[in-house]
């Protein structure tokens, strides 16, 4: 084990020993590289404005994020994490806010302390890197590249990309197919639930980030390798397997 930095948490059962040996990282987007909360919220707000409902604290919203857009578009109208609209209400709800968002995507989105240098030092040391997230494509591809991220990644796997998203492992699978590895020379670093269930689902290797969003509830509660303070800090606790 590496004496020199301890994970904050080790959830999982099996010991594991650090630097991790690995071949590439997955990097999820909301809550991991970026911080979207308050472009989503402006989204939901006017949407919500424009269907004659109450608006929604920031903090509120940003508890709904981590499911895709239909799910937070649905919580923001029910105002409950297992809500369930109208139908009817939920059709005219998801064009409004899809318009509202593409119009507000990257007004206050900005990357976390730490991503460029994380991003920076796993393309030095050689790692694949690939983003795989739940956002649909038109909203993924265009937040990278406003940020400068979109170049330091081999893949991005959106949330429309294949017939299944997180928690399903068949994105993480997909990541790992184009590399030409094995799942446990995989590690996913993400924020979330959603994040855990697919790298074990996966058998890949999971670390979780304390800052982002995982709909209000503590990280360390869930099943991971390591929960790290920033992307840079990730990787202290990896090593590159040739």
């Amino acid at each position: 084990m590496n004496k020199s930095f301890s994970p904050i948490a080790d959830a999982s059962e099996v010991e594991i020993e650090f630097p991790l040996p690995i071949k590439a990282v997955m990097i999820d987007l909301d809550g991991t590289l970026l911080d979207t909360a308050r472009d989503l919220a402006t989204a939901a707000n006017m949407m919500l404005r424009e269907l004659g409902k109450a608006e929604l604290p920031l903090e509120t919203i940003q508890s709904y994020i981590g499911k895709g857009v239909e799910k937070l578009v649905k919580r923001s109208l029910t105002g409950s994490i297992d809500g369930e609209p109208d139908a009817e209400l939920l059709d005219r709800a998801m064009p409004i806010y899809e318009r509202e968002y593409a119009r507000a995507l990257c007004n206050d989105t900005q990357a976390y302390p730490g991503v460029l240098e994380g991003l920076n030092a796993l393309r030095e040391s050689g790692f694949g890197l690939a983003c795989v997230t739940n956002k649909a494509e038109v909203f993924t591809l265009p937040l990278l590249r406003a940020t400068g991220l979109f170049g330091f990644f081999d893949i991005v796997v959106s949330g429309d990309s294949l017939p299944k998203k997180k928690p399903d492992p068949m994105p993480l699978l997909h990541a790992c197919k184009h590399f030409g590895i094995q799942p446990r020379e995989m590690l996913l670093i993400g924020d979330s639930l959603n994040d855990a269930q697919a790298a074990r689902a996966a058998d890949c290797h999971i670390f979780c980030v304390p800052y982002g969003y995982n709909e209000g509830r503590d990280v360390r509660e869930l099943d991971c390798d390591a929960v790290v303070s920033s992307l840079y800090e990730a990787t202290r606790l990896i090593r590159k397997l040739s």
